[in-house]
């Protein structure tokens, strides 16, 4: 859905329409009848905002009174309300769950509003804060900030914290105009007090039980929309996210664990084994836009106020098109209830271009059983460079004795949507909002010295198993091939997913194939998911002979190879180690932390691009700190616009603390 259009009302209302949202234009004839007074018990979830554009926004509340039918908005110009600009009445109902949405039209571009809802007798949420999108011809920079992965049952939102913190204090001109988070809001497997303590060194904390979930191993999973919408309610209760979403419009989108941990399509996947789940896929779609404010389009819908769910069956999927895409029809209803996949353009600089990464994509065949013969277990986690190819490719290899069709993250269609957006921007940076990262992974047991452990098998380099664009080397080659042959510039990758701050150049290959950039790639580290480091911490064995190349050395062995990461453990002298980097391992990487926690910020201009990484202690508990607690290290990398034929640049810049083997 691209949001593009004038802002005449007519186009307004068809875009509130095709979205489920009541729309509001103006002052309208039915406002509150009562004054309004706070009272947050009634709206426990509180307020958001999301997917500005130049001049609409929507807003979005749960009430939990069963006896109210009605709210009332009113949007001012300031937080005192003595200048409202727009007001309306909105239904509520159980089969929304008690949630609105409001899409609010006739703003003025780049601009702060505040606003709040109440019942008829005055009782109010807490107010909230939005802003909108500069117009596209405004050519002011633009500056937001991509987070992922929190994990409420595990960790706290500390960095939601400092980032309200340093936003409040820093001049207007430099305040965020929006939160684009990337997925994995909730997390669905949820475990319980009594099936487990602790996780690593974290407390469990016990904050959903769901009334008709599945136990699997020794955690939860939701079955039915109930389920989804308890899990949303009981992420909404914490008071840092809360307060985040009453602050900046969020743009969101979901990874995986919006629907299911291995989940793909109208599927889940436990024990590699495939199961249907059409049901749940729309139920989790049902939950998605009841509780987040975005612009998606519901092509089975009809309704104008809530989510009017297709009826589907929990159906065995057993033909797949020539895509990977399961062709039984309840499979298409599910994975089509909801479409996630928009641009959103914010002033002359950026065209946002969000892609769904989990509705469409074949099926992984890494994840199955059959692939387990290529693992080598000398070598944790990590599988030669060419089997990753071969498994990519659909190539007959191990167990898989017969050959399938390249896989696709992003479907055909979709892909030809995305290509479409890329080359028709005429916004300086084209950034992709891609749920999980693009940046390979690899190492380069190769040189390893004679004697350590068993030969290494592979013909070169290896590259961590995994199920996102790092190893989808035809897609990724498809997309950067695309963007060369058309001369795209200002190309950049905003994700998430794999819990660790990661900076680098977007190329289709590495050495010693051609290493050719064209554009820029980041990944955010986890809010409070806890990541590899950490399992390897627990995990990996004391008497491994390799334990000295993943702990603490994980960074330098993905960024410098497995000789620096040697030096290091023998002599602890970071420089002499970095002396033997292997500069064909990781030409595309500047920034690594495979451990990394907080967030990260963006500024687009004219001429340039940088992203801030704000990286935090691991969260454990809940700071107390007003600033949300300590900073690890904040980085900047920062790279020019480049002209046609060119490649780009990084530059990498230590602003505080200290980075540690992570460059």
């Amino acid at each position: 859905m691209n949001i593009r259009e004038n802002p005449t009302r007519r186009s307004f209302l068809r875009t509130a329409a095709a979205m489920g949202a009541v729309a509001a234009w103006g002052r309208a004839a039915e406002r509150p009848p009562a004054k309004w007074k706070e009272r947050r018990e009634l709206f426990p979830e509180g307020v958001a905002s999301g997917d500005p554009d130049h001049h609409s926004v929507i807003l979005w509340t749960r009430v939990t009174d069963s006896a109210v039918d009605k709210l009332y908005v009113e949007v001012a110009e300031d937080d005192r309300f003595t200048k409202i600009v727009s007001n309306a009445a909105t239904p509520v109902s159980a089969d929304a769950d008690w949630t609105t949405r409001v899409l609010v039209g006739g703003l003025k571009p780049a601009h702060v509003y505040w606003f709040r809802f109440m019942t008829k007798d005055g009782s109010g949420s807490r107010i909230g804060r939005t802003i909108t999108a500069p117009d596209p011809n405004d050519s002011r920079p633009v500056r937001f900030v991509f987070v992922s992965c929190q994990n409420a049952n595990q960790g706290a939102q500390n960095a939601y914290r400092r980032m309200i913190y340093e936003d409040e204090r820093a001049p207007e001109n430099e305040q965020l105009g929006f939160v684009l988070h990337l997925g994995d809001f909730i997390y669905e497997i949820v475990w319980y007090s009594e099936d487990r303590k602790m996780m690593y060194d974290r407390r469990i904390r016990d904050i959903v039980r769901y009334a008709d979930g599945e136990k699997i191993e020794d955690f939860h999973i939701p079955t039915t929309l109930a389920d989804y919408r308890a899990v949303y309610k009981a992420y909404l209760h914490d008071p840092d996210l809360q307060d985040a979403r009453a602050r900046w419009p969020f743009v969101p989108m979901w990874d995986n664990h919006e629907f299911s941990w291995q989940g793909f399509q109208g599927m889940q996947q436990f024990s590699g084994k495939t199961r249907p789940a059409q049901t749940k896929k729309v139920a989790a779609n049902q939950a998605f836009f009841e509780f987040q404010p975005a612009r998606m389009a519901r092509p089975t819908s009809k309704s104008l106020e809530t989510f009017d769910p297709p009826t589907v069956k929990d159906t065995p999927v057993t033909k797949y098109d020539e895509h990977g895409l399961g062709e039984e029809p309840n499979n298409l209803t599910a994975i089509n209830s909801l479409r996630g996949y928009r641009t959103l353009r914010w002033g002359k600089h950026v065209d946002l271009i969000i892609t769904d990464q989990r509705s469409y994509a074949s099926l992984d065949r890494g994840e199955l059983p059959q692939s387990d013969p290529l693992d080598i277990p000398e070598f944790p986690g990590l599988l030669p460079e060419e089997d990753l190819y071969a498994l990519d490719a659909g190539q007959p290899i191990a167990d898989f004795k017969e050959a399938a069709p390249p896989r696709t993250i992003l479907g055909s269609t979709q892909k030809a949507w995305f290509l479409d957006q890329l080359r028709a921007s005429k916004a300086t940076w084209k950034i992709w909002g891609n749920t999980i990262a693009t940046i390979e992974m690899r190492v380069d047991p190769q040189n390893l010295p004679e004697g350590l452990t068993k030969k290494w098998r592979g013909a070169g380099f290896a590259g961590f198993g995994g199920g996102d664009f790092g190893n989808a080397f035809s897609e990724r080659g498809e997309i950067c091939g695309f963007i060369e042959q058309h001369g795209i510039t200002g190309f950049a990758v905003v994700s998430g997913d794999r819990h660790s701050f990661w900076a680098g150049l977007e190329a289709t290959a590495l050495p010693p194939k051609e290493f050719k950039p064209v554009g820029l790639a980041f990944v955010t580290g986890s809010l409070s998911a806890p990541g590899l480091v950490e399992s390897y911490e627990y995990n990996f064995p004391k008497n491994h002979p390799l334990r000295a190349l993943y702990i603490p050395e994980i960074n330098m062995l993905l960024k410098h190879g497995v000789r620096s990461c040697l030096e290091y453990a023998r002599s602890g002298d970071a420089a002499k180690a970095r002396e033997l980097s292997n500069p064909d391992l990781a030409p595309h990487v500047s920034f690594v932390d495979m451990g990394g926690h907080g967030y990260a910020v963006v500024r687009a201009a004219s001429d340039s691009l940088e992203t801030e990484f704000v990286g935090i202690p691991r969260p454990l508990e809940r700071s107390e700190r007003a600033d949300g607690g300590p900073l690890n290290y904040r980085v900047r990398s920062s790279a020019k616009l480049w002209a046609k034929g060119e490649s780009p640049k990084l530059k990498l810049d230590v602003l505080e603390g200290d980075p540690k083997l992570s460059i």
